[in-house]
């Protein structure tokens, strides 16, 4: 009767042992789930902030630095498979005067807007960024010369035969492009 009362004794203190030790790895098991939830979310919020440090958030296209670095992928690629590009340097003309007459709010709906026409006016192996202020930059792949004059056509067509919009106020907007093709130069 000791022996089996001693026994039960320890049965009951080996229960109470289990009962603690699975206690405290179902919170410890909780606490890695909430830390693997955690570090998914900083995951997610890093690649949100990359992304957004990407973009020119009032034109949506490549920041200067994001540029700069895509640039060095595309010049990779031209030294290795002479893949042929021009770099355009656009300059929206009196852009001071539009701030000045419509206001900071107007200008930025000019810069946004031109910046979707040259978006929506390359294709994807071409890169457009903002390059500060009212200038903008974008390197254009083509096979012939042809083809850039066709691509700076369509973007002065388009800028000059409409006029930007905002409020009530309908804006003529000018601009200047410089072109440059790659192969001209010992580097970009």
């Amino acid at each position: 009767t000791k022996l089996q009362n001693e026994l039960v004794t320890a049965a009951i203190s080996i229960e109470k042992e289990m009962n603690t030790v699975t206690s405290k790895l179902e919170t410890g098991k909780t606490k890695v789930q909430e830390l693997e939830e955690k570090i998914t979310t900083l995951e997610e919020e890093l690649n949100k902030t990359r992304i957004e440090n990407m973009k020119d958030p009032l034109t949506g296209l490549l920041t200067r630095k994001s540029f700069t670095d895509e640039v060095v992928r595309i010049e990779s690629s031209y030294v290795r498979i002479n893949t042929q590009y021009a770099v355009v340097f656009f300059d929206l003309d009196h852009f001071k005067k539009i701030n000045d007459t419509y206001g900071h709010e107007c200008g930025d709906v000019v810069l946004s807007t031109f910046g979707k026409i040259l978006n929506k006016s390359i294709r994807d192996l071409d890169i457009v960024g903002r390059y500060g202020g009212e200038e903008f930059i974008a390197l254009i792949h083509f096979k012939e010369t042809k083809e850039l004059l066709l691509f700076l056509k369509r973007i002065k067509s388009i800028v000059t035969e409409n006029s930007f919009v905002y409020k009530d106020k309908q804006v003529k907007v000018t601009f200047s492009a410089g072109v440059t093709i790659r192969s001209s130069y010992k580097n970009y």
